[in-house]
């Protein structure tokens, strides 16, 4: 067990009521970490400290905020038994899952990095004389992160790299599920040697988190928002943004997804839906949670999928390497009980899985879901997944439009043509063909639509949510005004 203190203005902080709240291991009950219980006051700080650096900050030059990124991605990488000790300790993950974290969360710096020289503008032909006209991106001010437990390293490192590299000074808020590893987040960057009060780091219970996201972004100093969560969640963050005016970024669930044209490589599709349903238990924002495959090789890819499916492994993180771990919390494995229990009950098989042993909730496959079913519309965040079978490829692309989410989608088809064409008509903000639903790159522009949110992370496309577009201009002869 590790304590676990506040970064405000580069020093760490007790929360100033002196309360602390405690993160279980929920595979053991041990307690993980216990951790500053910030209040809105300590919110408060963390954005006057960002503020009050955000000046020298935006002007240094690019290549100085570049190195200090790649440093920053060095020092991650050191971290990385640590963090993959704190995840598999707060959240019930593998090992394996925290090592990944890291590995992918330093990639985003480095792409962070090579941004910093990529904010650019451009001149507009003005039609007054002797004029010239700038569109100008400068940076907006402090950015506040808000991210979750399922892939902390990864997320939480995504809701700073880009605003840092766009010239803005941030805070993380943590999740009170993983404090520590959120906050090694925040030590990494202290160790590259950021300026004091560039990074700022915050957590707090559940019970206080509504007072400290109201602090956090009703603070005249905060220009932009970023929340990767639940649904529910980020609307009552884009409506407390909304309220103040502020710019959020929403990255929130998912029901991705993986449609089976009748032409489709099955072995290859069965091993995309293994791994997009079942990799970290399921509980991705992009995790395959219907798999739609037409009725005319339904049987043949089940049976594949089943297959697969099955040869995974899952155990306690202590008791060796396995290919899934438990479940994030009881509440978890109800949820997904009571799904089953309703597919079941609504003439759902239930091909494989089903049966948990505490928090180990096997790789489930849910066949024959039909639209009244809880499995078919609700996101399960879970090692569960529905199979809807389809009546030709029309009916195919109508069921995986129907859906409130519209995160990630992909298609399965030899013909190329037939299948980019489905992939084009899915209402989602990614679409992979040939490939799992499950994958990102820190280049490539990031988000959802409908219910999974708005904006975009990554690249360049996430230079434009973390920056300000101002109109500049310069007249080198003189004006004649009407007046």
């Amino acid at each position: 067990m590790t304590d676990v203190k506040l970064l405000i203005g580069g020093k760490d902080a007790d929360a100033k009521a002196g309360a602390v709240f405690e993160r279980k291991n929920p595979l053991t009950g041990a307690v993980a970490s216990r951790a500053a219980n910030a209040g809105a006051s300590d919110a408060a700080a963390a954005a006057d400290a960002a503020a009050a650096v955000f000046p020298a900050w935006a002007e240094m030059a690019p290549g100085a905020r570049r190195a200090l990124l790649l440093k920053a991605a060095e020092k991650l990488k050191a971290k990385a038994p640590a963090f993959a000790e704190a995840c598999s300790a707060e959240t019930g993950s593998t090992i394996g899952w925290g090592h990944f974290n890291v590995h992918f969360a330093s990639t985003l710096l480095e792409e962070a990095a090579a941004m910093t020289t990529q904010i650019a503008g451009e001149v507009i032909p003005s039609n007054h004389h002797g004029t010239t006209a700038m569109a100008v991106r400068q940076p907006a001010g402090v950015c506040v992160g808000m991210a979750p437990w399922n892939a902390p390293v990864i997320l939480g490192v995504r809701a700073l790299a880009m605003p840092l590299a766009c010239g803005n000074t941030v805070i993380l808020k943590a999740s009170e599920t993983c404090p520590l590893t959120h906050r090694l987040i925040a030590d990494a960057f202290q160790a590259a040697e950021f300026p004091a009060g560039v990074v700022n780091f915050v957590c707090h219970s559940a019970e206080n988190a509504p007072a400290v996201a109201e602090a956090l972004i009703s603070h005249k100093a905060v220009r932009r928002v970023n929340f990767t969560g639940s649904t529910r969640v980020g609307r009552i963050v884009a409506e407390m943004a909304g309220r103040n005016l502020k710019p959020v970024l929403l990255e929130l669930g998912g029901k991705a997804p993986l449609v089976i044209l009748d032409d489709a490589d099955l072995d290859e599709a069965a091993a995309a839906a293994s791994f997009g349903a079942f990799m970290h238990q399921g509980q991705i924002c992009m995790a395959t949670d219907r798999i739609i495959v037409d009725r005319k090789v339904g049987d043949d890819f089940v049976g594949r999928f089943k297959k697969k499916a099955e040869g995974l492994t899952i155990g306690m993180p202590k008791d060796g390497q396995f290919a899934l771990a438990g479940l994030v919390d009881e509440s978890a494995v109800a949820r997904l009980n009571a799904m089953l229990a309703d597919a079941k009950d609504k003439g759902a098989k239930i091909v494989t899985g089903g049966q948990t042993n505490g928090l180990l909730f096997p790789p489930t496959i849910v066949d024959h879901v039909t639209r009244n079913m809880r499995i078919y519309a609700e996101e399960s965040f879970g090692p569960i997944v529905a199979v809807i079978r389809a009546k030709g490829t029309d009916d195919a692309l109508a069921l995986a439009n129907d859906s409130d989410y519209g995160l990630s989608a992909a298609v399965f088809g030899r013909d190329v043509g037939r299948a980019l064409s489905v992939a084009r008509r899915i209402e989602s903000g990614i679409c992979h063909v040939n490939s799992a639903t499950v994958q990102d790159e820190g280049q490539m522009p990031f988000g959802g639509v409908k219910n999974s949110g708005y904006g975009r992370f990554g690249g360049k496309a996430a230079i434009a949510e973390f920056t300000d577009l101002r109109w500049i201009t310069v007249t080198e002869e003189p004006r004649r005004y009407p007046i």
